[in-house]
């Protein structure tokens, strides 16, 4: 059994053995650009496979050897990737700048960082392992975009479409190109630099030659702007850089808009942060100690069991103690199937996380629902669970040696669940009122009804709200 074979029987033991099958299949019949920074979202799509699954599946043949995960800063406005690493721990940087969009973005967790897939070297070469022998097309598609932009097979011809003129540029070399200017305004780009120029071409045709110098380094510059006349240009190019570089000029119209505008969903930094099976794999190399990175949305979940010193006093210290690891056992593995991750326990409570608010809601819902049937079983009512939810900002945080957050909206979240009696789910207004959350209330005929406490330490007010 070569290697390879070896870490796929790995993988049908840890992971579905449906989810393996398909990305074996991927790995040995997928194209090369199929390969390259995956995005699995797309890629459960169109095989068929549920997404919290699939990206389960591919976290593990990551820690197997299979691929290699990729953290990549995006820009929203081009989907191009700003800066990639192997590591969360190199997001260093307040503000990440593009030069094709001439903007700066904060490099928050919700989505501006993408997580994306590649095939490992040692499983199967692919062309983009050597992304100084790529065409500018593959170039682009590879290395250049990220996972959320939805390229076709033929992006070549829309490329076509939009390009007046394209070279590759050894290191150190110079070249010029002769072109004719339309009146439009036109982008002169380098894809492995970044270097941008951008050429506002207007006014009366020319028929005298105009010139255009451009200097190719890893210094990222501020983008300028050239007033041009349509007609006649030499732009010389000169590559102060130790790399080929892949210079080409764009027409800045409806078709680089067009292009630019096909997006899909992608995993984001977030997403990952809350998916359990990422947490028990990489639990120890996600932050440094002192990163504080920022999440603009995120739903918590906290829960507590009702008169737990009670119920040890009531039925002795080792009932006890296999009914409260029952209850974790189902908590965890219904915060699991609702894509979220448990952040920790505190004796007999649990804080979790969710990526939106509804598959907190949800989960809250399936927990009420296991806790009765969990008391059904022993005939009793020694499980009573109080459930409290609040969504909104925070920091991603290393705390205790484990990834963590830090933030009011934790502090929130928690005293809603100190508000909720034994077998209530209590949630904020940032939860009720999400749309996804709404409609699973209305199709579970759950109208929630406000509460009236105020939540100490708060001076805006919080509306909460109980579902009966």
């Amino acid at each position: 059994m070569s290697e390879t074979q070896a870490m796929f029987a790995v993988l049908r033991q840890s992971a579905g053995a449906t989810e393996a099958q398909a990305i074996q299949r991927l790995v040995e019949a997928g194209a090369d650009y199929e390969l390259c920074r995956i995005n699995v979202l797309a890629f459960a799509a169109k095989s068929g496979l549920a997404e919290e699954r699939a990206l389960a599946a591919f976290l593990h043949a990551s820690r197997i050897g299979l691929f290699e995960l990729s953290w990549n800063v995006l820009c929203p406005g081009c989907g191009g990737v700003l800066d990639a690493s192997t590591t969360l721990k190199s997001i260093d940087r307040t503000e990440y700048d593009c030069a094709l969009c001439a903007a700066g973005y904060e490099p928050t967790l919700d989505d501006v960082i993408e997580v994306t897939f590649t095939v490992n070297p040692r499983v199967r070469r692919i062309a983009a392992h050597q992304p100084a022998n790529l065409a500018i097309a593959d170039y682009l598609r590879q290395i250049f975009w990220g996972s959320g932009i939805d390229l076709p097979d033929n992006v070549e011809g829309l490329l076509d479409e939009i390009t007046l003129e394209s070279l590759e540029l050894p290191a150190g070399e110079k070249a010029i190109v002769s072109l004719t200017l339309p009146a439009e305004f036109v982008i002169l780009f380098d894809p492995v630099t970044h270097g941008t120029q951008f050429l506002d071409v207007k006014g009366e045709p020319t028929r005298e030659r105009q010139n255009l110098s451009f200097v190719l380094n890893q210094v990222r510059a501020p983008t300028g702007t050239v007033t041009l006349r349509p007609g006649p240009l030499r732009v010389t190019l000169e590559n102060r850089t130790a790399q080929r570089v892949l210079p080409t000029l764009w027409v800045a119209g409806d078709k680089l808009h067009a292009l630019l505008g096909r997006r899909r969903p992608f995993v984001t930094a977030k997403r990952l942060l809350t998916n359990q099976v990422f947490r028990d794999i990489f639990r120890t190399d996600t932050l440094d100690v002192d990163q504080r990175l920022k999440i603009t949305s995120l739903t918590f979940l906290f829960t507590d069991l009702k008169g737990s010193t009670e119920l040890y006093d009531r039925v002795g210290d080792l009932a006890a103690f296999e009914l409260v690891k029952a209850h974790f056992r189902a908590l965890t593995d219904i915060v699991a199937a609702e894509a979220g991750a448990v952040v920790k326990t505190i004796g007999d409570a649990v804080m979790a996380t969710f990526p939106t608010p509804d598959r907190a809601l949800a989960a809250a819902l399936r927990m009420r629902e296991a806790m009765r049937g969990l008391n059904a079983e022993r005939q009793s009512e020694d499980l009573l669970l109080k459930i409290g939810i609040h969504e909104g900002p925070c920091l991603a945080v290393v705390l205790n040696d484990r990834q963590d957050y830090f933030g009011q909206t934790v502090n929130i979240a928690s005293r809603v669940q100190h508000l909720a009696a034994s077998r209530s789910i209590l949630a904020s207004s940032s939860v009720i009122k999400d749309p996804q959350s709404d409609a699973l209330l209305r199709s579970n005929g759950l109208t929630p009804v406000a509460r009236s406490e105020l939540i100490r330490g708060v001076t805006d007010g919080v509306a909460v709200y109980e579902i009966a």
